[in-house]
């Protein structure tokens, strides 16, 4: 249902009219607002202002979803096979493998699907909408198209507003713009072009109104708004698989068509021979089971929850077991700037006065740091002097209340106005008590024609003194002279002031000017303090320059995924002045970079994206480092060329407006702390600690995952075709097996358990950081990798056939021979572990006793074999027999030739990864 203007369109741009013309389209009242009745018709016909709920995959088909892949195809086929082989323990563990793997898929799509409820949630509020001629306090959900809403600070904008009268009024759009200033407002008629972060005019569903007053008409509710544009962005936008599961998936598919394959070779050819049916079926049907790795799905499952686990402890959570790997695979991250690589907390880093600049050490609300002049030195506001005045201004013509708990410091009012009042206590000056000690008489607050506020108050020795602060050019206006260091007053040099200003500016700093006056008792009546009275009367004492300042760890974190080889891209709504300075402090720009954006520049704003032609936008967006003014439309965009490119994306983000981005990503990662309930829904992480820095710790473990999953394929591999490969050869050749069915299911199952999970435990290998990404289109095995796989495969065909026949000749049994055999596979698979701890370096280089895990794999393996060897009931069971002292030594000096040229391979081949 589309819920528009009352005779407008869905393209009707609200903020491009007057407010009259908007009343006028919509048939309101901006006193009266709608009547009861027409507001019920209106309600009737356009639904009620909330977001639609999305109707997902039932939960029988999101069950029935889990089985189909592949690996989990060959998995069922190797219970169901195993099962009327009669080894219905090992039928059992398999299903019970494809269960857990079902039950975990399961449980984190259900946590997913709430990513749309938490964006419907965001709308349900109280509005205070007039009907009638009466103010009414209605449910958010009953608005409807020319409905008249009042708003004040602190209320939550419950639908798309076209404002018609406001007073100071001030609103946080940060969840949905990026931008991390309050934005003023007033009721100019904007350009059609104007984006949405620029709109003055309008307010947006779930955004805070901070400070002021104000009344809006309705125009949009429900679907039409952006709030519900993004809704459609989130819905629409595809998640994709992650590089793992694409590669998983792949090789699935390859390793199903080589097992069909070469079971229906089996089968023609033993038939074609002459031989029984069913013999040859139970043969087709042994060497399907030896070649299905039936340990790698629960290797798979417990290698991703082993990285869950460690992730959690460097407060990485997440929420969807396969994005464990993929920032391990990540090639560019995309990351919001506001309280991601900043601390959303606005900080004074610089204080200008005619005597000269002085430097701002700490940051955010935290009162913590010093002012250091030119020389290094502490720089003491004494008193009457011109950074005195200076820093009273903006602690006492200010509205904003710090609070302080348990160490922790938050703000109630603006963020620009807290960041002064901070600045004043790091230097001993407690706005509360210079404000019982200078009570304010009168003021006159901050408007957007005006951009200045002033304050009177009444000095401690009976005088008074008016301060004010706001944008430099309008406090030079209200000034004739300027403060000198040690507080005389000299003739204003507004051509200095300027140029201070914008060398500050230029640093990406947000400046404000401050300025004050001493009047006479007779001329401090508060009635007569008023705007016309303070033109010309003023004496500037300074300028105070602010930014929302990096996070500590940003620029070396960012540094960190640079040596990694993956690029970072800042992309905003902020402004790219700002932008650009943040991105210089933290690496993403050169010293020298503007902070304009231009076509081929590492700086673009979102105007230079539409401008784009599309052949160029992939291209462009890849070059660029810093991205502001950008929309959640072009975010989303960005994501899509930057994989179009054959990128693997990660995107962080906080806001409301980041949502669609971080589902569309290889991985999205929300913030845990300042991060909205939308974002963190619809992302596949969430940082506990906001830090951008915690990105760099949670790549550095999902390497380890994919590490330590190639290892187990590449160990786990080389037995499943070994297996076939000599149940293959004994049909081809019409010879006696040398290992039966339930003997591959027992060599499968146990040493997948006490040996090759004992990989999903090794230690990330040193260096892992400093090796570049794995590119995108690289297999999961390289060919140096099956080449080893091969040549393991090899040896253990050629060297099971030569002990099986050898122990026949020197007139072992049947039964004997083939324990031989079972205890070479696994004697080799034992010390072809320790090989494949590493795929590049020998084991003694990595410590052979640095896995404790590993080693209580091989005590439990070598226990279960001399079980299998040497007990009665196992004999039975999987027709085995006891084998003398010399077989072992045959065994072993096989596993050790074995072990020697698979480390021979690897020192010619030290460069396969």
């Amino acid at each position: 249902m589309t819920q528009t203007a009352v005779s407008g369109s869905a393209d009707t741009a609200h903020h491009t009219l007057a407010p009259h013309e908007v009343v006028l389209l919509l048939e309101s009242d901006p006193r009266h607002g709608l009547s009861e009745e027409e507001a019920e018709r209106r309600q009737q016909q356009y639904g009620p202002n909330m977001l639609p709920q999305t109707k997902g995959s039932g939960l029988v088909m999101r069950w029935l979803r889990q089985f189909h892949h592949p690996l989990i195809y060959i998995l069922l086929a190797a219970g169901a096979i195993t099962g009327l082989l009669g080894a219905w323990v090992d039928a059992t563990v398999i299903f019970a493998v494809v269960v857990v793997n079902a039950v975990i898929g399961f449980l984190q799509e259900s946590k997913a699907e709430a990513a749309l409820e938490g964006l419907r949630s965001m709308i349900h509020t109280q509005a205070r909408t007039v009907r009638g001629g009466q103010v009414r306090q209605v449910p958010s959900e009953e608005l409807v198209p020319g409905d008249l809403v009042l708003v004040e600070a602190g209320d939550k904008v419950p639908a798309d507003l076209r404002l018609v009268r406001l007073a100071e009024l001030r609103a946080d759009e940060s969840a949905l713009t990026g931008e991390s200033v309050p934005v003023v407002k007033d009721e100019t008629v904007l350009p059609h072009d104007t984006p949405v972060a620029d709109r003055r005019n309008m307010l947006y569903s779930a955004t805070m109104v901070t400070s002021g007053t104000g009344a809006g008409v309705v125009v949009a509710t429900g679907t039409a708004t952006e709030l519900g544009e993004i809704h459609r962005l989130v819905g629409t936008a595809e998640t994709l698989a992650t590089p793992l599961t694409r590669k998983l998936a792949r090789f699935s598919q390859i390793l199903t068509v080589g097992i069909l394959a070469l079971a229906a070779v089996t089968f023609a050819v033993g038939t074609a021979r002459g031989e029984p049916m069913v013999e040859m079926f139970t043969a087709a049907v042994a060497l399907a089971v030896g070649a299905i790795p039936e340990g790698l799905p629960a290797a798979v499952t417990i290698t991703l929850a082993i990285g869950v686990a460690r992730m959690a402890r460097r407060r990485a959570v997440v929420r969807r077991l396969p994005a464990v790997e993929t920032l391990g695979s990540t090639t560019v991250v995309c990351t919001d700037k506001t309280g991601t690589l900043t601390e959303n907390q606005m900080t004074v880093r610089a204080i200008w006065t005619p005597a000269g600049t002085v430097e701002v050490t700490g940051s955010g609300y935290t009162p913590d740091g010093e002012l250091l002049d030119a020389t290094g030195d502490r720089a003491a506001p004494d008193a009457n002097t011109a950074l005195y005045w200076t820093l009273l201004a903006g602690a006492l013509c200010n509205d904003t209340v710090l609070t302080s708990k348990a160490q922790h410091w938050s703000l109630v009012g603006d963020p620009t106005e807290a960041a002064m009042a901070v600045v004043a206590v790091k230097t001993g000056l407690d706005p509360a008590e210079a404000a019982s000690s200078h009570p304010r008489l009168a003021e006159i607050p901050f408007s957007s024609e005006r951009r200045y506020m002033a304050t009177l108050h009444r000095l401690p020795d009976g005088g008074h003194v008016v301060l004010a602060k706001g944008a430099v050019e309008r406090v030079l206006d209200l000034c004739a002279g300027q403060m000198r260091a040690g507080g005389e007053v000299a003739p204003l040099d507004p051509a200095a002031v300027l140029a201070a200003a914008e060398e500050l500016a230029g640093r990406g700093l947000r400046v404000l000017a401050t300025a004050m006056a001493r009047l006479p008792a007779q001329h401090a009546e508060p009635a007569a303090f008023e705007p016309g009275s303070l033109p010309g009367t003023l004496v500037l004492t300074g300028l105070q320059a602010m930014l929302d300042p990096p996070r500590p760890a940003a620029a070396s974190a960012v540094q960190a995924c640079h040596d990694a080889g993956i690029a970072v891209k800042m992309i905003t709504g902020d402004h790219a002045a700002t932008a650009a300075a943040i991105g210089r402090q933290i690496g993403l720009l050169p010293d020298g970079e503007p902070g304009g954006g231009k076509p081929g520049g590492r700086v673009l704003t979102g105007a230079d994206l539409a401008a784009l032609p599309d052949e160029e936008y992939p291209q462009a967006v890849e070059k660029a480092t810093v991205l502001a003014r950008v929309s959640p439309e072009q975010k989303l965009r960005l994501v899509e060329a930057l994989q179009a490119r054959d990128h693997v994306v990660a995107m962080t983000g906080d806001g409301v407006n980041d949502a669609p981005a971080l589902r569309r990503a290889d991985i999205g990662i929300a913030m845990g702390r300042g991060g909205t309930e939308v974002a963190k829904d619809a992302a596949d992480m969430v940082l506990t600690d906001d830090d951008f820095a915690t990105i760099e710790a949670a790549a550095e473990e999902g390497r380890g995952v994919f590490d330590n999953l190639t290892k187990f394929i590449v160990w786990t591999l080389p037995t499943n075709i070994g297996e076939g490969l000599v149940i293959l050869v004994a049909i081809l050749l019409g010879l006696t097996l040398p290992i039966l069915p339930v003997q591959i299911l027992w060599i499968n199952m146990t040493t997948a358990v006490a040996l090759g999970l004992m990989l999903t435990f090794e230690p990330k290998e040193a260096g892992i950081m400093r090796r570049p990404p794995r590119d995108p289109h690289r297999p999961l095995l390289t060919g140096a990798l099956m080449f080893r796989i091969l040549l393991v495969s090899a040896l253990l065909l050629a060297g099971t056939w030569w002990l099986f026949e050898w122990e026949l000749a020197a007139g072992a049994g049947e039964a004997e021979a083939r324990t031989a055999a079972v205890n070479l596979f696994v004697a080799v698979e034992l010390v072809y572990l320790f090989s494949c701890r590493s795929l590049t370096r020998s084991m003694w280089r990595i410590g052979p006793f640095t896995n404790r895990w590993l080693l209580a794999g091989v005590g439990v393996q070598i226990l279960a074999q001399l079980a299998i060897t040497y007990l009665p009931a196992m004999n039975q069971v999987f027709q085995t027999a006891p084998i003398p002292v010399g077989t072992w030594l045959r065994i072993g000096a096989l596993a050790a030739v074995a072990a020697a040229v698979v480390a021979l391979d690897k020192r010619l081949r030290h460069r396969i990864m």
